[in-house]
C-alpha cells in the first residue's frame, strides 16, 4: 500500500469485573482509566454499563434506581479525568433521560473535557438473562461519528455489534474507529457445547465490520461470573480486542484477568485500506432499497 503520513494513537480498553456497589465500580474504572492514560493510552473506553453488575438478568423495577442523568456525577468525573490527562473517553452509562424514559447510552468526552456527543443503543435484545427491553428505550440518536482531537470515533453498543447496517452507517458518517462497549458472556450450562463457536461468531462478525468498512474496531468486554439473582448467572468472556483495517487482530485481552488492553493504531491506514480495497466506492446505492424492508417477498 502507498505510504501515508503516520497518525498513530493508542487505544485503551478497560476490562475488569464488576461488584455490587456502583460507587466502587466507578472508582475502580476511574483508577483503571488513570493507569491507562499514564501508560500512554489516548482514546479510552469502558465496558458496557460498568457502574453495576449486569442487572438485566431479570426484570426488577428497583434496578431503575441505578440510572443517572447525563450530564451527571459519572460524566463529571470522566470529564475531569479527560481534561487532566488530555485523553478522549467513551463511557457507557445507564441513562435516566426523564421519568419512565431510560437508555443504554455512551458518552463521548473530548480531551478538553467537553461532552462531544452521546450515542443511545439502537438494537435492544431480549433473551434469557438479557432482558434489556424491560429497561431500555431504543436509541434515537441514529448512527454517527464524532470528530475528537485524536480522531473520528463511532460508537455502538453490544447488541449493535451484530448488525452490519449499523457498522456501515457509522463508517459512512466518517468513523475511523468503531468502538463497542460490551457485556457478553456464556450461560455456564451451554459453555461446553456452544461456548467456542458463540465467542468465535462474536469476534468474527466484528472483524468483518473492520474489513467491510476499512476501519479499526475496538470491543471492550467485562469478565467474571455474575449471579445477581442467583441461579447459574452469566460468565462474561472478556477477550476485549482491537482489529485492524483488514480485520487482523492487533491485540486481545485475556478471558478472566482484569487488565487494560493498550493497542497503538495508525489512523492513516483507514485511507490506505479504503483506496486499495474500495468497497465504499463500488457500493450500488441505487440497488439497496430493499434493506429498509423487514422482508423481501
Amino acid at each position: 500500500m502507498a505510504t501515508r503520513k503516520s497518525q498513530c494513537v493508542t487505544l485503551g480498553l478497560l476490562q475488569h469485573a464488576c461488584g455490587s456497589r456502583p460507587e466502587a465500580n466507578l472508582k475502580k474504572t476511574l483508577a483503571a482509566a488513570e493507569r491507562a492514560a499514564r501508560d500512554g493510552a489516548r482514546i479510552l473506553c469502558t465496558q458496557e454499563l460498568f457502574r453495576s453488575q449486569y442487572f438485566c438478568q431479570d426484570e426488577d423495577h428497583k434496578n431503575f434506581l441505578l440510572a443517572e442523568s447525563i450530564p451527571g456525577p459519572s460524566t463529571k468525573a470522566f470529564q475531569q479525568l479527560a481534561r487532566r490527562r488530555k485523553v478522549v473517553i467513551i463511557a457507557s452509562l445507564f441513562e435516566k433521560r426523564a421519568a419512565g424514559l431510560y437508555h443504554n447510552t455512551a458518552v463521548i468526552i473530548d480531551t478538553d473535557g467537553t461532552i462531544r456527543g452521546i450515542y443511545r443503543k439502537m438494537h435492544i435484545p431480549d433473551d434469557p438473562l438479557f432482558h434489556e427491553k424491560f429497561y431500555f428505550t431504543p436509541g434515537d440518536t441514529g448512527f454517527r461519528a464524532w470528530p475528537t482531537k485524536l480522531g473520528k470515533v463511532g460508537v455502538l453498543i453490544c447488541w449493535d455489534q451484530w448488525y452490519p447496517e449499523a457498522a456501515r452507517l457509522t463508517a459512512l458518517a466518517g468513523a475511523e474507529i468503531l468502538i463497542y462497549p460490551t457485556a457478553i458472556g456464556w450461560h455456564p450450562k451451554e459453555k461446553a457445547r456452544h461456548g467456542a463457536h458463540q465467542h468465535g461468531a462474536w469476534e468474527t462478525i466484528q472483524r468483518s465490520h473492520a474489513v467491510a468498512n476499512g476501519c479499526f474496531v475496538a470491543a471492550v468486554n467485562r469478565i467474571g461470573l455474575e449471579r445477581p439473582i442467583g441461579g447459574d448467572g452469566i460468565e462474561f468472556w472478556g477477550q476485549s480486542f482491537v482489529a485492524g483495517t483488514s480485520g487482523q487482530i492487533l491485540g486481545k485481552a485475556s478471558v478472566d484477568r482484569e487488565e487494560n488492553l493498550l493497542v497503538e493504531v495508525n489512523l492513516a491506514d483507514v485511507d490506505a485500506t479504503r483506496t486499495h480495497w474500495p468497497f465504499l466506492r463500488d457500493r450500488r446505492i441505487d440497488a439497496y432499497g430493499g434493506i429498509t424492508q423487514r422482508l423481501i417477498d
